[in-house]
């Protein structure tokens, strides 16, 4: 299907050269997508500020939001934050936790429960490392394990499992991104389809995740973090406990079960399931405004289930639960204006004929193969500024997607590329969110926590660009497991230089 956008010349990119330098000069993402599109109405409507806001608002933001397409996906990402945060204070996360901590009695269990703990906890990439490392951190304590290997191990699966979900906030987010896009094209392709097919070539979220048990098995720690551990080893319950004294701790209440989070997760399933089986679900395609209804309705009454629950065991009233449940979906403010600000800069961007200048200087000579390599850089390069890999989802699909079609790259290797691109940068990055909330739900300083992740973020940042230069070529989902054999070869490898130099000490 050929691209009806409108011609354009060089000064249509005004105003994504204003987004990416404000957002990585202030790293500040809202910031700079504001600035984008108020500097695209000025292109559109001249110099007048009363002109511009009013533009902007009436003709653009008022649009956006009231989009059937948009106000659907708000609305469910509305229902998300709200049971979300009821799932974080209900305490059933920490008695999970608890459950399986009660069990372990040796360092390689104590790191693989931790982890398992993360993955299993896939509901919130921001909850995850106030739940997990609050409830591990005694154990690891404990058995000496450093407070650096647990917030390594909780940044590894906290937004790692929640890029691959496509029915949670991060699912959602990046599948309304997405679509907007493809639509914006003129394709008749399902955005949620493409998420999925995806999955396979985000290269670095399936590598961060594998990492950790490949890492428990082999015994091995390098760089920093073997210092961390060395260090860890010949500390005393006393120096732990005078340097950690003001630990934050996850919510936790005596009468909380672990139940908590099994039965609201299986009301949804069950929900889900009541709603869209009859429809002919998977088999069948099932329009997009039914699926976030059918999400939408699973969520509420997943938080329903859950209040009721927290009530009756006596842990939090219902009135509590209510009142929690509002402040999750307040809580989901940010995000919408992210969104809402994404939709309209990419809209802004198709009349300005921004997509259509930049798919014809791709055309000119850049080969297909290198863009999801290239796309997996730059979107690795504004995560690490900004600290935000939502943020750099929301500039570069507008980027990517229609170069994809103009030079007929692969559209689903090129999504995982920028979200790989966008994680991986978020790993590397000292202020970003997720890096912060690890190192506060570990007890472990921030920077020592940036310091000793970092050797295994740029390991698995090299492997994951090698495997977008090769599935540029040949998109495959095979590349995968030549992408997980080779961290394992790498890690094999480091191990032997390790024990050759420890001979060699000798």
């Amino acid at each position: 299907m050929t691209n009806t956008l409108p011609d354009a010349d060089i000064t249509s990119i005004i105003p994504i050269v204003i987004t990416l330098g404000l957002s990585l000069g202030t790293r500040n993402v809202v910031i700079g997508l504001f600035a984008g599109v108020v500097s695209a109405v000025i292109m559109l409507v001249g110099f007048n500020p009363l002109d511009v806001m009013t533009t902007l608002v009436k003709e653009h933001l008022v649009a956006t939001v009231s989009d059937s397409y948009n106000a659907g996906v708000i609305v469910l990402l509305v229902f998300i934050g709200g049971f979300v945060t009821l799932m974080e204070k209900s305490g059933g996360g920490p008695a999970f936790a608890l459950s399986i901590v009660r069990k372990i009695s040796s360092t390689g269990r104590a790191q693989l429960s931790a982890w398992c703990g993360g993955i299993f906890i896939f509901y919130s990439d921001l909850g995850t490392p106030l739940i997990v490392g609050p409830v591990f951190r005694p154990l690891f304590d404990k058995l000496k394990i450093s407070r650096q290997k647990l917030a390594f191990i909780v940044d590894s699966t906290s937004s790692p499992v929640a890029i691959l979900v496509p029915f949670i906030g991060w699912g959602i987010y990046i599948i309304s991104l997405i679509q907007k896009e493809l639509d914006g094209a003129g394709q008749d392709i399902s955005a949620l389809n493409s998420f999925i097919q995806a999955i396979p070539f985000q290269f670095y979220a399936i590598l961060a995740i594998f990492i950790v048990p490949v890492l428990i098995y082999a015994d091995l720690d390098f760089g920093p973090m073997a210092e961390a551990e060395k260090t860890a080893k010949r500390a005393t319950e006393q120096t732990i406990a005078e340097q950690h004294k003001n630990d934050i701790q996850a919510f936790s209440h005596s009468k909380a079960r672990a139940s908590f989070v099994f039965i609201p997760l299986l009301i949804m399933a069950t929900v889900l399931c009541a709603i869209l089986l009859p429809l002919g679900f998977p088999f069948e395609k099932v329009a997009g405004s039914t699926f976030r209804a059918a999400l939408s309705s699973a969520y509420f009454f997943a938080a329903l289930s859950l209040m009721l629950i927290m009530a009756f065991y006596g842990v939090r009233t219902l009135t509590e639960g209510i009142d929690l449940y509002l402040q999750g979906m307040g809580n989901m403010m940010q995000v919408a204006i992210v969104l809402i600000l994404a939709w309209t800069f990419s809209a802004l961007g198709k009349e300005l004929g921004t997509a259509t200048y930049i798919a014809e200087q791709a055309q000119q000579g850049f080969p297909y193969w290198l863009l999801p390599a290239v796309a997996f850089a730059l979107s690795g390069i504004i995560s690490f500024s900004t600290g935000s890999s939502w943020g750099t989802f929301a500039i570069m699909f507008p980027l990517m997607i229609p170069t994809a079609f103009a030079i007929e790259a692969s559209l689903v290797v090129s999504i995982g590329a920028v979200l790989s691109g966008g994680l991986f940068g978020d790993h590397c990055s000292p202020i970003s969110e997720t890096t912060i909330l690890s190192s506060t739900g570990s007890g472990c300083n921030q920077f020592e926590h940036f310091r000793t992740q970092l050797p295994y973020a740029l390991t698995n940042g090299a492997i994951a660009l090698c495997c977008f230069i090769f599935a540029g070529f040949n998109p495959q989902t095979y590349w995968i497991l030549i992408a997980l054999a080779v961290q394992m070869s790498v890690l094999y490898l480091i191990t032997k230089i390790q024990t050759f130099r420890l001979q060699q000490a000798k």
